[in-house]
């Protein structure tokens, strides 16, 4: 019970802070600053982390979730425990920003500047070089240690700052499940659900290519 206590406390946290940064950003007219929203995101990541990657593996992500099982790395019969405790801290966290801020319109939610499959692809990428860094710096299925927080940490910072004016770097289904169907802005939400777990995937298979041994086998 304690790994799904901490993937709920850490999603919550995650998607409070990342898409509470948006939501002041936007109820303010922009004191918080795209810069500062990205900041934001690659923090609480990096913060999360290091609090609950002993516990559960801080994985806070169902796209990464499942990539682990994928990778052999993560039992599957624990996959659906883990998606449901991350869905529940993000809607969590977006029924109270909604409560905090009734006059937010977007509550931080994704929706791409340009059409579908562009955000699709673009979207996919994002997570691939995610999900790259995280196999390479965990051990099996657990982000932990100071390189992984600060590896994963940085390179959420870096997608938010330079892909969120497009699509706001997702990355993560649970993240915008939740301020999307809470502010009901649903419009291309599919390709949040489905770009990023694909992109997990590819990510485990580019490590299987790249990596001799050790990449994908159970008890890593």
């Amino acid at each position: 019970m304690k790994k799904y206590i901490s993937e709920f406390i850490g999603t919550f946290s995650m998607i409070f802070c990342g898409t509470g940064a948006m939501t002041v950003n936007e109820v303010t007219g922009g004191s918080v600053t795209h810069v500062g929203i990205a900041i934001t995101w690659g923090l609480i990541v990096m913060a999360m982390i290091y609090a609950f990657g002993e516990t559960s593996g801080a994985h806070f992500n169902p796209a990464v979730t499942i990539a682990f099982a994928y990778a052999k790395k993560f039992a599957w019969k624990e996959v659906p425990k883990y998606i449901i405790a991350q869905i529940l801290g993000a809607f969590a966290a977006s029924l109270i920003l909604w409560f905090l801020f009734p006059a937010s319109e977007f509550l931080g939610s994704t929706i791409p500047t340009v059409d579908v499959w562009r955000a699709f692809v673009l979207e996919l990428l994002l997570t691939f070089f995610l999900m790259v860094v995280i196999i390479n710096v965990s051990t099996g299925s657990k982000e932990i240690g100071v390189v992984a927080g600060i590896a994963i940490g940085a390179v959420v910072l870096l997608e938010a700052m330079f892909a969120g004016p497009i699509t706001n770097a997702s990355m993560n289904p649970a993240r915008s499940l939740a301020p999307n169907i809470v502010s009901g802005n649903i419009q291309g939400l599919w390709l949040y659900l489905i770009a990023p777990i694909l992109g997990a995937l590819l990510a485990v298979v580019s490590c299987k290519l790249v990596k001799d041994e050790n990449c994908c086998d159970e008890g890593c």
